[in-house]
């Protein structure tokens, strides 16, 4: 099953983000909504990154990429064949 808690955080800062936004338009300051909406959208790709991060971890750790690259005797033992 697929964990709807992040779709949920997101959905809930655009929420926010939004009735703040129009509250402060109504009060005739479109220059802190247009803030206040930036900073909204930075949150949630703050949130959206962290995913991304977390599934490349997974990724990495699922097929064991880059251990061989960190292995300096294998690359030793290639440069060696090389010559």
């Amino acid at each position: 099953m697929v964990n709807v808690d992040i779709i949920l955080k997101i959905a809930s800062v655009g929420l926010l983000t939004a009735v703040v936004c129009q509250i402060l338009k109504k009060a005739d300051k479109d220059e802190i909504a247009t803030l206040a909406a930036l900073a909204g959208l930075i949150v949630a790709l703050i949130m959206v990154i962290n995913m991304v991060t977390q599934l490349f971890d997974l990724v990495k750790t699922s097929f064991g990429l880059f251990n061989v690259v960190r292995d300096t005797n294998l690359l030793d033992r290639i440069w060696k064949l090389l010559k």
